[in-house]
């Protein structure tokens, strides 16, 4: 009689069922689920595993080093973004001597437009050479800080590439944050 006293607390607590996730569509594409704290934090680890597992996949090294909207044209590597996308930062590497980075930003409409290159490479030799207004006229050289007055709406091209008036490697990586 003691024993069946003693497993009936047992028995309830085995059969006690976890709070199962509560899903909440709104009437858009967001969906929330809400977890209970102690199932949460075993998730994040689970979560933190399967991150891991999806940056180390090659499709994702791939994407991460190609890019998305990046082509490639013998020396000529063409990123293009919308300006519906400012600010942003992309990251960049030039393998080649004599390599050059085109950024098409498509249905730019500001008055103006800011631009920095960043590198960590000790004597990289790399600048903004020209920018293609919206008119098509272009204009340049520049340094590795660009802030330009725009007119008219339409597409910009920052032309990053090496300086001919200077020396040093022109081969690396860089990071180029436009606003």
């Amino acid at each position: 009689m003691k024993k069946s006293l003693f497993l009936i607390p047992l028995i309830i607590i085995s059969c006690k069922k976890d709070p199962s996730v509560i899903e909440t569509t709104n009437k858009d594409s967001m969906a929330v689920t809400e977890l209970p704290a102690s199932q949460s934090r075993v998730d994040s680890a689970a979560m933190r595993k399967k991150d891991s597992i999806i940056n180390n996949a090659p499709v994702t090294k791939e994407v991460l080093s190609t890019g998305v909207m990046r082509n490639v044209k013998k020396s000529q590597i063409i990123r293009t973004a919308d300006a519906s996308q400012l600010p942003f930062t992309f990251g960049e590497e030039f393998t080649k001597d004599d390599q050059e980075l085109v950024l098409k930003i498509t249905h730019f409409e500001k008055s103006n437009i800011k631009a920095v290159i960043s590198t960590k490479e000790k004597d990289f030799n790399i600048r903004f050479n020209q920018i293609k207004l919206p008119n098509g006229e272009y204009d340049g050289p520049f340094g590795r800080e660009l802030t330009y007055e725009t007119s008219g709406n339409g597409e910009v091209w920052l032309i990053i590439g090496k300086s001919n008036m200077a020396s040093g490697s022109t081969k690396g990586h860089f990071t180029v944050s436009v606003e």
